[in-house]
């Protein structure tokens, strides 16, 4: 796996700037874990924090299919990794987890949230709602808070990955 990380065009439209942006993030995420052995990928940063780059990985799936899933279109496939017992299980990883794992699921939720996004305009709203207020949320909404949530993990896993291998990068 290779990520093709690419920034996003200086003069796109605002959907096309949108897209290429959460991409550019989502590449920057696979990058950060590129090259590294499960073990390496299931290292924690610093203890306590049961905080890795799988652990990472897997808990983007659960975002992707919590925003792309459940509240833009209204489908409830139930969580990935976690359940009411163990809120955090995307993040407690044993020596049977794999990355092959872990990226194939975290793929194929991008692919339905890429899928699930084309038939929405940025201003339509989900079918789901908010779980506090039961709001909907524009196209627009969910795309600026995917790309501050990946933003604000790749800001992790630069630190795990340095941790892991001394390799640093923006």
């Amino acid at each position: 796996m290779t990520a093709e990380r690419r920034e996003p065009a200086l003069n796109a439209d605002e959907r096309t700037m949108l897209e290429g942006w959460l991409d550019y993030h989502r590449h920057t995420l696979a990058w950060k874990c590129e090259g590294l052995t499960d073990a390496q990928l299931r290292t924690a940063s610093v203890e306590p924090s049961e905080l890795s780059l799988m652990g990472l990985v897997r808990h983007m799936a659960e975002v992707e299919r919590g925003w792309f899933r459940k509240v833009l279109v209204g489908d409830d496939p139930g969580p990935i990794y976690y359940s009411d017992e163990d809120k955090d299980g995307e993040f407690h990883l044993t020596e049977a987890d794999t990355w092959q794992e872990a990226y194939a699921t975290w793929q194929t939720e991008v692919e339905i949230a890429r899928r699930n996004a084309a038939g929405f305009g940025l201003d339509d709203l989900s079918r789901g709602t908010s779980r506090f207020t039961e709001e909907r949320f524009s196209l627009r909404w969910i795309y600026t808070h995917m790309i501050e949530e990946y933003a604000r993990h790749n800001g992790h896993a630069d630190l795990i990955r340095e941790r892991i291998d001394g390799a640093t990068g923006e």
